[in-house]
């Protein structure tokens, strides 16, 4: 048995890009979900208009020291988003980690996530960049 792909999704790719025919790409399936829950995580609660509580809230932990505790909330936040606005994928597990030392001094945590698509039972995984000091060293 085949599952229809197009089941999973389809819609613009993003950022969105123009082929030569005038038409937008599309994508479809796992990387539709892939890049929906790279929108997801990037999008702040209330910058939707049509939709308010649309959003991750990463972007408030910027500010806050790297603990456990702070790791346990970006975890809750991914989970929470994920439930409410991916119906398409079961979160198997979320890691918060830094290879080195030297990427917590360069503001930089990866947040790991597994997830099962439900349509297909298939397992994937996404690295999320959290780049927690972006916008603080600028050179002038």
């Amino acid at each position: 048995m085949t599952v229809d792909k197009s089941f999973l999704g389809t819609g613009w790719g993003f950022p969105p890009e123009f082929q030569i025919n005038g038409s937008v790409k599309r994508i479809s399936a796992e990387e539709d979900i892939r890049e929906s829950l790279y929108i997801l995580l990037s999008t702040n609660p209330g910058e939707r208009v049509m939709q308010p509580t649309y959003g991750c809230g990463l972007k408030a932990q910027i500010f806050e020291e790297i603990n456990e505790t702070a790791v346990t909330v970006m975890i809750d936040l991914v989970r929470r988003a994920i439930l409410f606005f991916e119906p398409r994928v079961i979160v198997e597990s979320i890691t918060v980690e830094s290879d080195n030392a030297n990427d917590i001094l360069n503001g930089l945590i990866k947040i790991n996530i597994s997830y099962i698509v439900r349509a297909t039972n298939n397992r994937h995984n996404i690295v999320y960049p959290f780049y927690f000091t972006e916008g603080t060293n600028v050179k002038l």
